[in-house]
């Protein structure tokens, strides 16, 4: 059986056992991004991943899901904010995992390597991500949970953070005291999150309502996918699975070669702190301290947010027409690449329906068979990096926004993960890094002075029905400053080497060199432009990313091997399709 049937039928045995061990035969299933957490009555798993030695963080994901279907009830509504109730969702989910383990043995070790794989996702140390999965990870770290280094450090990041002292252990020890009572654990989740100072009203206070509690959030709400799974349902019997629900994902794995696979994958990883340690070879930055990498959703309101939406899908109606028969083209392209093939007229394989009527004309004919075939599809990853710089407003970033819609919807429908950035600074000439310079005497050639800003409009595991609302926050009055394109190549770049396709591809959007007025005043006037060339050259001649650039306006080719120039922004959409199908004709 070839690996994808495999793995075709471990997500298929995954959903059987979701619904087995929740004792819930309604739940839908679709293939994308996992929700933490899960909405109601549907799972959402990732892809199956194509190295065996992956298997245990997806089956984690699978035995999380289960058990909040299980074990989680919806409860009232409670109004928090939004650091409140993301450190409470996490605190449920812990309490839903934790209870999951203790009950059934085999899921253990899985829910671990879920665990700790998450830990190594999360960068950000000042992202309410990062911090509030602190919280789930201090909660299992009294109960002796196997947490990597990288897990230990978001602890203590968390309660350092929150200066959690030796006076919440007794919380704590209630939280683990009241794992099968959702009720009991809640209102101790609430006395925590007072202890850290992020409730401050009394929960017992009639005139107090509460709302977002987990599993009922407005945000989970609006994405829950309408997908309906196509596995036909399985009957398992609870008492078939014994200890560990993961017995048919185990059965399913027996066959498959781990050697040859894993060294497949192996062949196609990239040292990444060999390749990072030379990026910044004759580059400084005077502080970093100052710069952010920031959600898109964070950048606007609720409000300005649906008005910026609207005003993109204004602007996309001209272009609809011509893109969409493109996208479509792209659509059909990838579609195929990825559908199995025939191969007729062979001695052996599945009889012919076809070609019967040969031996009735002819009886000594012989018997025609036919084979199925896998057409090498590599599993593929697309960033786009969209320059956010002052001279980027009008057309050419409203076309830009329209394209990143368009493709990531394209895109995803064809299961190729997409990413979709942007860069800029957070100031005109300079922001706090340069105020800092200035009080500390101005020193000559202090590097890069201005505080830059990187923008996650969509990450390759969210969905495009949950990001593309907020793409038009490319829209915004007042987002479009500086370029720093060298350290936004070079950071989008790292983000491409930790992912796990096999195929990697960076195409970035702009419309000319670095600028920076507050670096390029107080170092050498090629010291942005060298560092973008150092970077790409870098890139292009040892990297596994395949590195496409197209310029609006202005000419590239002197930065980028691969590259191409528009002279309208109008262009944009036409060529940027075009040479997607190029790139995934290769």
């Amino acid at each position: 059986m070839s690996w994808t049937k495999k793995r075709e039928r471990l997500h298929e045995a995954a959903v059987s056992t979701i619904r087995a061990i929740s004792k819930n035969k309604k739940i839908s299933s679709n293939t994308g991004l996992s929700q933490r957490p899960p909405s109601n009555n549907h799972v959402s798993l990732p892809n199956v991943p194509r190295s065996i030695k992956d298997i245990n963080k997806w089956r984690g994901e699978s035995d999380f899901q289960a058990f909040w279907h299980l074990f989680h009830k919806k409860s009232s509504d409670l109004k928090l904010t939004l650091p409140a109730r993301m450190i409470f969702n996490e605190l449920e989910i812990a309490r839903v995992e934790l209870l999951g383990c203790s009950k059934y043995l085999g899921s253990e070790r899985n829910i671990s390597e879920y665990t700790n794989s998450r830990s190594n996702e999360l960068e950000d140390e000042k992202s309410l991500n990062f911090l509030s999965y602190g919280a789930n990870l201090w909660l299992k770290e009294d109960m002796n949970f196997n947490l990597s280094e990288n897990s230990k450090n978001i602890v203590s990041k968390f309660i350092k953070k929150y200066k959690i002292d030796a006076s919440s252990n007794k919380i704590r020890e209630n939280l683990l005291k009241y794992l099968d009572d959702q009720e009991k654990f809640q209102q101790n989740a609430i006395k925590f999150l007072q202890k850290l100072d992020l409730v401050e009203k009394d929960p017992e206070d009639e005139d107090n309502e509460y709302e977002e509690a987990p599993g009922s959030t407005n945000d989970i709400e609006n994405i829950e996918e309408t997908v309906e799974d196509s596995v036909s349902e399985e009957k398992i019997d609870l008492k078939d699975l014994d200890q560990d629900f993961n017995i048919d994902i185990q059965d399913a794995t027996e066959s498959i070669d781990d050697t040859s696979i894993d060294e497949e994958i192996e062949s196609l990883t990239y040292p990444n702190n060999d390749f990072q340690s030379s990026f910044r070879k004759d580059y400084s930055i005077y502080t970093s301290n100052f710069d952010e990498i920031i959600d898109a959703k964070d950048l606007v309101t609720n409000e300005e947010s649906m008005r910026l939406r609207n005003q993109l899908d204004n602007l996309i109606k001209p272009h609809i027409s011509t893109i969409g028969k493109l996208a479509n083209r792209l659509q059909r392209l990838l579609l195929a690449k990825q559908n199995t093939s025939w191969n007729f007229n062979l001695e052996e394989g599945i009889l012919d329906n076809s070609r019967l009527h040969r031996i009735i004309a002819s009886p000594g004919y012989p018997l025609s068979f036919k084979q199925e075939t896998e057409n090498d599809f590599k599993d593929t990853i697309v960033t786009l990096l969209i320059d956010n710089s002052g001279s980027m407003r009008g057309r050419s970033i409203s076309l830009a926004a329209i394209c990143a819609d368009i493709i990531g919807s394209t895109l995803e429908r064809c299961q190729v993960k997409t990413e979709i950035l942007g860069f800029t600074t957070k100031h005109w000439k300079g922001g706090d890094s340069k105020k800092l310079w200035i009080i500390n005497g101005s020193r000559s050639n202090p590097g890069r002075l201005n505080d830059i800003r990187h923008i996650v409009y969509k990450s390759a595991d969210n969905s495009w029905r949950r990001s593309r609302k907020y793409f038009g926050a490319m829209l915004r009055e007042g987002l479009l400053k500086e370029n720093v394109d060298g350290e936004a190549l070079s950071w989008s770049h790292e983000r491409l080497l930790k992912r796990h396709e096999e195929r990697k591809i960076l195409i970035v959007i702009s419309d000319g060199a670095p600028v920076d007025d507050s670096t390029l005043s107080a170092n050498r006037e090629d010291f942005l432009d060298n560092h973008l060339r150092e970077i790409i050259a870098k890139i292009e001649k040892e990297s596994p990313v395949e590195l496409q650039a197209i310029g609006i306006g202005h000419d590239v080719t002197k930065y980028y091997k691969n590259a191409l120039t528009i002279n309208r922004a109008e262009e944009l959409g036409e060529v940027l399709l075009d040479e997607l199908t190029k790139l995934f004709k290769d």
